[in-house]
């Protein structure tokens, strides 16, 4: 049994139904989502080259979207269905893409490419908190709040720093208006960009059907998404080049990591009275 970080929020819930049609609820921590890839066969061009498939990322994420069933094995043997729900999401997820499977005489690969956005990924639909989605409250609600009132609802959503900035009530209000309108929405929506990723690289026919071990005959590729200058990167070994973005979502990824989009910092010179220093 993994043992799990005691820090991480992040939660999921499995729905268990065995033969005895007993439904068990759990709720458990994890360090990454792993994704099953469908299997898919490879057909040939008229060129005789392999068509590698392709599979968008939503579809395989749905296995976390509440309703969806995997079948699966207990420690006892006995086999079950499973259904998962994100109950919380956490600052950075990582995706595995399961791509390979072991079996009492080979190990295979699954090539078909998974194809997913570098920014915006927006997961939104597969998360149920408990306690429902908290939604931000409107510009006039935000212009009638009291200052405690205010600060309450910046402490709240993790932006203390903007009430602390704050001289005159007149600058807590706009620059709480501005994060509310501006910022808390894609901070609420639960949507990531994308920061790096692991891709294994080999001819679409290693691994099928015992065609060779893949992992002796393919070789890792490192994406990673330096936000300095907004470019990307490719690395293998020691050697680096740029690379676009467009070639990353449609490449053969193994480990996805995304970065949920934070809030934007206010800029809070503008809210300031003139002649008053801070």
């Amino acid at each position: 049994k993994k043992k799990e970080p005691k820090k991480e929020n992040t939660k999921a819930i499995i729905s268990g139904e065995d033969t005895s049609m007993e439904e068990v609820t759990v709720d458990t921590n994890f360090l990454q989502l792993t994704l099953d890839i469908p299997e898919k066969p490879l057909f040939r061009d008229d060129d005789g080259g392999l068509v590698i498939p392709q599979e968008p990322l939503v579809t395989v994420m749905k296995k976390f979207d509440g309703i969806s069933f995997s079948d699966a094995i207990n420690k006892s043997g006995i086999a079950q269905r499973k259904r998962y729900r994100l109950l919380e999401l956490p600052p950075y997820l990582i995706l595995h893409l399961a791509r390979f499977k072991t079996n009492n005489y080979s190990r295979e690969k699954n090539p078909t490419i998974v194809a997913f956005p570098v920014k915006n990924l927006d997961l939104g639909s597969y998360t149920f908190p408990k306690n429902g989605k908290k939604q931000p409250p409107s510009e006039a609600d935000v212009r009638s709040m009291n200052v405690k009132e205010l600060q309450a609802l910046l402490k709240e959503f993790g932006r203390p720093d903007i009430a602390a900035s704050a001289i005159e009530k007149s600058d807590l209000v706009e620059a709480t208006v501005d994060f509310v309108c501006k910022s808390l929405p894609d901070l609420l929506a639960d949507k990531y960009d994308l920061v790096a990723n692991i891709t294994h690289d080999s001819p679409a026919d290693v691994g099928r059907e015992g065609k060779h071990d893949p992992l002796q005959e393919g070789s890792y590729k490192c994406f990673v998404h330096h936000n300095a200058t907004n470019q990307w990167y490719e690395i293998q070994d020691l050697h680096v080049q740029e690379t676009m973005p467009q070639l990353i979502g449609v490449s053969e990824s193994y480990l996805l990591i995304f970065e949920r989009k934070s809030a934007q910092h206010v800029d809070f010179s503008k809210y300031i009275s003139e002649g008053v220093s801070r």
